[in-house]
């Protein structure tokens, strides 16, 4: 198989990127590349929210710094390479590579940031995090350096970490 230099990977934390709220969101028929998002639907949205089974998850400071460390061991774990992570209240970035499919680097991700975040004993809750998230393929030099830009500086000036030239990825 042949792996990009990167992956952008994003997930939300539990019910705070509903489908039918005012941004872009994805499901199961939304989900193909260049398909229309779901459109804003104010009944699709509170349809969402009396089906959650707990109140949305939001990441107070220290568990934005749990989380991101999480990604950092699982990325030191596996092998793999952080370009850049951002931590937000209710979603997260990373661009890492590494020889694997991003599915399964997201899914590690939740597993270690949920286990650290429950080790803490902040939030005890049944779900952490939305079912999937976003997997977008870096391919190019030009790619990889404005994602990691958009992870760094896009996001706020709360968290960002990340090597300042791709070429240290080894891709």
């Amino acid at each position: 198989m042949k792996y990009p230099l990167a992956y952008l990977i994003t997930f939300t934390t539990y019910g705070t990127w509903l489908h039918g709220d005012k941004r872009d969101s994805v499901d199961k028929e939304h989900n193909q590349f260049g398909e229309e998002f779901i459109p804003h639907n104010p009944g699709l949205n509170t349809k969402e929210q009396s089906s959650l089974k707990h109140p949305p998850i939001k990441l107070t400071a220290f568990c934005r710094k749990i989380v991101l460390q999480a990604i950092l061991e699982v990325c030191e774990f596996r092998g793999w390479f952080a370009h850049s992570a951002h931590v937000r209240s209710n979603h997260v970035h990373i661009v890492v590579s590494g020889r694997e499919k991003p599915e399964k680097m997201m899914r590690d991700f939740k597993i270690y940031a949920t286990r650290a975040i429950k080790k803490d004993g902040k939030i005890s809750v049944e779900k952490y995090w939305t079912r999937h998230g976003s997997t977008k393929y870096i391919w190019t030099k030009e790619s990889l350096r404005s994602s990691i830009e958009y992870v760094k500086n896009g996001q706020g000036n709360i968290m960002a970490l990340g090597a300042t030239e791709p070429s240290a990825c080894g891709g």
